[in-house]
């Protein structure tokens, strides 16, 4: 079985910093691409960053120079740091993983969602 548990959301002034962690566990032969999502009351999901197994990313036009995704295959765990916040950034966040299980299992998972609020 497979869990995908997030951490480090929270409240934060406009300007200021928070990073989110997304951790996997379980049985896990690797993880090809992760990602991080977010949607803000009445609109929809969107994608904010992405990093493929490579090590390549991909970013919101919205985030660009602001936000740096980055991944420890290690510990099956993808990060989201976010900087220079402001409040169109608030939203819940949830990350994405592409796991491969084993040889011919391949699944896609969702975290639990984390709040994060910026305050003008």
């Amino acid at each position: 079985q497979v869990q995908v548990v997030q951490s480090g959301g929270g409240l934060v002034q406009a300007g200021g910093s928070l990073r989110l962690s997304c951790a996997a566990s379980g049985s896990i032969f690797s993880i090809k691409a992760m990602g991080w999502y977010r949607q803000a009351p009445g609109k929809q999901r969107e994608l904010v960053a992405a990093i493929t197994s490579g090590g390549s990313t991909n970013y919101a036009d919205s985030v660009k120079g602001r936000f740096t995704i980055s991944r420890d295959n290690a510990k099956n765990t993808v990060y989201l740091q976010m900087n220079s916040l402001k409040p169109e950034d608030t939203a819940v966040y949830y990350c994405n993983l592409d796991l491969v299980l084993t040889t011919y299992v391949r699944n896609n998972y969702w975290g639990q969602g984390i709040q994060v609020t910026v305050s003008s």
